[in-house]
């Protein structure tokens, strides 16, 4: 069995279109991907095939080309565009002689080499530790004998059994360290709603120009480079809208697509800034091939952690890289604004993402009555600084029915911060929406 070098720096790559036609704009994605974890690219192998092989996943043929070509251009690591088993990694390491990594473990590389932050660096080890516990098999034959020699001989259990428990003992370190962050991380979400500071996300495919129109809007200075995951740690800034409240813009971690499970997992405390957003602009590349399969993509893992029904304006970005495309709003059939067209680089069309901003947070005003309990005062008067109040009754038990008038952002933070008022807001006449 191979050593295991640290880092492959020649690489093959391999992507098999299985079942389906494969894409060239996936095919150049996997080979950013490939140089983005530092590899250089020897060559790239593909093929088709109905289903893969249970024991290599390409089949001995492809199996015996792939080697070849491993020994003639000196080839450190294959890697494919595909989750492979453990068992699948451990024989073609076997056949091959080489390193064999598959999507997962290099997106987890890439995340490796990107996180700056403590809480990032933690997300990525807890990730990269999921991703082994299943693999600890691969290619280590010295796992599967049992400790021996004076001092280390014991009740019979392996150095696998060992590594497994040891790797286990370190997640839960991991898992309790990121559960007192994610703590802090809801004080400070906390601390924003009692500043009723309205939260706008940006979320995106990798690469989709998030901190470029980040930087542009908050005229801040976060990393920003043309590469896949250039920034990984979640940054909030003020922004200030005209004739707007101040909201808190957050630029969080970009998506790819068959984004891994474990860096969802391990990433969850961080993209709750996404799920508790009271809005998503969902940047999109204008320019790119796949641009409706990179949306559709965004959109799954948005659901994934939750944040489906947050309302989204979409962001076409890059603009400029298109021929006669200038910038623009398109709005919806209700007149609400659905998409702005803009270059984050150039400036274009930033003053109408501004505006449409503006609109959305001091647009809608909507027309309710609710029920207000006896030992609520503090929201009787919540009502009275963040309302217009129509009307205010008091009922026999001693609360109050209260009509107002107010703008529908402000009524959802509140139905979610205490999902028991939507029971008492009273439907008997028609909804009244006003245009702020």
């Amino acid at each position: 069995m191979p050593e295991h070098p640290n880092t492959g720096e020649r690489a093959l790559l391999v992507r098999l279109a299985i079942g389906t036609a494969s894409e060239p704009e996936e095919l150049e994605e996997f080979r950013l991907l490939a140089e983005s974890a530092g590899a250089e690219v020897v060559g790239i192998v593909g093929g088709t095939r109905q289903s893969p092989d249970p024991r290599l996943f390409v089949g001995s043929g492809k199996a015996d080309e792939l080697k070849a070509l491993v020994e003639a251009q000196g080839v450190e690591v294959v890697i494919f565009d595909h989750d492979l088993s453990p068992a699948q990694e451990r024989n073609l390491e076997r056949h091959l002689e080489c390193r064999v990594l598959d999507r997962t473990g290099l997106i987890l590389d890439i995340f490796a080499q990107r996180a700056r932050s403590f809480e990032g660096k933690l997300q990525v080890e807890l990730a990269q530790l999921r991703h082994l516990s299943t693999r600890l098999v691969r290619g280590w034959t010295h796992l599967e004998r049992q400790k021996g020699g004076i001092g280390l001989r014991g009740p019979g259990e392996t150095q696998l059994e060992s590594d497994r428990r040891l790797i286990g003992k370190r997640i839960a370190q991991l898992d309790k360290r990121l559960k007192r962050i994610a703590s802090r991380r809801a004080q400070g979400r906390r601390a924003r709603d009692r500043a009723e500071l309205p939260t706008v996300s940006l979320v995106g495919y990798t690469n989709a120009g998030k901190s470029t129109l980040f930087n542009r809007l908050t005229k801040s200075a976060v990393y920003q480079a043309d590469k896949l995951f250039a920034t990984l740690d979640p940054t909030l800034r003020r922004l200030s809208l005209p004739l707007a409240p101040t909201v808190i813009l957050a630029d969080t971690v970009g998506f790819i697509n068959r984004l891994p499970h474990e860096l969802v997992a391990a990433f969850r405390s961080t993209l709750e800034e996404t799920r508790n957003a009271d809005l998503l602009l969902h940047v999109v590349d204008a320019s790119g091939g796949r641009r409706s399969g990179c949306i559709g993509d965004v959109q799954a893992v948005v659901s994934e952690i939750g944040a489906g029904d947050v309302p989204q304006i979409e962001v076409f970005n890059k603009i400029d890289l298109l021929t006669d495309t200038e910038p623009r709003l398109e709005r919806d059939s209700q007149g609400r604004v659905r998409r702005v067209w803009v270059s984050a680089r150039s400036g274009g069309g930033v003053d109408l993402l501004l505006g449409a901003l503006s609109e959305h947070f001091r647009g809608e005003h909507l027309h309710r009555r609710i029920l207000v309990g006896p030992r609520e005062s503090a929201l009787r008067a919540w009502f009275f600084n963040h309302a217009q109040v129509l009307s205010d009754r008091a009922t026999q038990d001693g609360g109050w029915q209260m009509e107002l008038m107010m703008p529908r952002i402000e009524l959802e933070r509140l139905l979610r911060r205490d999902g028991s008022l939507a029971s008492r807001l009273i439907s008997e006449q028609p909804d009244i929406a006003v245009s702020g």
